[in-house]
């Protein structure tokens, strides 16, 4: 089987292999495991080695590089009308070649996926879409028209599309698809965590002012105005980084507020099982796997009520949904705080929750869908 993977993450060749961002390259090698030859169509990028890039475990791969395109600016729209006939002529004959097309939505590159496909009605199909899958959720115009023509029937044809969360009136060729982290070894007694000595909170994500984790350390800061000990451990890098150092020097929090950068997995494992809470405070999510990460090690979530997310926490049983008024969600925590034995229970009914969801059983879903 010859399979083709369409996507927008930007690829490099480092050390005789190719890599891309670590999460995304560790799913796509459970897919690779039932498939004989393998094609990527992405943007190509230089770059050197990083702690958030992974190699594919695949060494025989043809790629097919496209250009990276934006609908952000004029400028930038009137570059990728430039731009488009190459990647639809790219895209053509990539599918053409193909026994099985898989998109990786949303994105750019996903969208004119999404049209090309229209071509190979017989061809067998599959399509993550990693973002936001609530029909009710105000996203840009190609989000919306991705997600339009993917849950078409008639113009998308013999695919099956996966989707974060079970959501009402969906086509028949929508499913519910969980990423998962961990494999079922894993899986053991959570560690028993006391709620009554310095309360570790951690951040994990890309420091952009969509993941709001400006928000985390205010909370924070609210919390140790209330008189409660804590500490923030923030894991990941981004554009506001700046702003968050500055914010910590004016606010004199660099003994409560670490920035630690990215980091390995096994780095941010160790910070999970040794913190209380995690902090989300995102604008938009679609399968947000910090949160079903932090909870399979007993941490307790706090998180903002997008996408899946009250499905995940079940509306506040498995952690705390923030309002994003620091002074309420700080009032929140402190009530919770006084019923140490609710919070045990919370942890414990969330990693129950979480240990449902390991890379064996993601990997027989996969196995079914090839």
């Amino acid at each position: 089987m010859n399979f083709l993977v369409v996507s927008h993450t930007p690829h490099t060749f480092i050390n005789g292999r190719f890599n891309a961002y670590g999460p995304y390259v560790k799913e796509m090698n459970l897919w690779l495991k039932y498939v004989d030859t393998f094609e990527i169509l992405a943007p190509w990028i230089k770059d050197e080695p990083s702690l958030i890039l992974l190699p594919y475990k695949n060494k025989e791969i043809r790629f097919s590089e496209v250009p990276a395109i934006s609908l952000l600016s004029f400028f930038e729209i009137v570059k990728t009308v430039i731009k488009l006939p190459k990647i639809f002529f790219s895209l053509f004959g990539a599918m053409k070649r193909a026994d099985h097309i898989h998109l990786r939505c949303p994105g750019n590159i996903g969208l004119l996926g999404c049209i090309v496909q229209i071509c190979f009605p017989k061809k067998k199909k599959t399509a993550k879409y990693a973002g936001n899958w609530d029909p009710k959720a105000k996203q840009p115009w190609s989000y919306r028209l991705q997600k339009w023509i993917l849950s078409n029937t008639f113009l998308t044809r013999n695919m099956k599309v996966l989707v974060y969360g079970e959501w009402p009136e969906q086509t028949k060729n929508v499913l519910p698809l969980f990423t998962a982290s961990y494999s079922e070894e894993k899986i053991a007694a959570i560690p028993q965590k006391k709620y009554d000595a310095i309360l570790q909170f951690v951040y994990v994500g890309t420091l952009s002012k969509g993941k709001r984790p400006l928000y985390a350390i205010q909370l924070v800061e609210n919390l140790m105005k209330k008189g409660i000990l804590c500490r923030l451990a923030i894991y990941g890098e981004g554009e506001q980084r700046g702003v968050l150092e500055k914010y910590i020097k004016e606010a004199q929090l660099g003994s409560v507020v670490t920035l630690y950068g990215n980091q390995a997995t096994e780095v941010i494992e160790t910070a999970y099982k040794y913190s209380h809470f995690l902090i989300l405070a995102s604008q938009s999510e679609g399968w947000p796997k910090v949160v079903a990460e932090a909870m399979f090690w007993g941490v307790v979530p706090l998180v903002t009520p997008v996408s899946c997310v009250p499905w995940m926490l079940d509306n506040g049983n498995r952690g705390i949904i923030l309002t994003l008024k620091v002074t309420d969600d700080t009032e929140t925590l402190l009530r919770l705080l006084k019923e140490k034995e609710m919070l045990k229970k919370m942890a414990e009914r969330g990693a129950e929750w979480s240990h449902q969801y390991t890379l064996e059983g993601f990997e027989a879903e996969i196995k079914k869908l090839i």
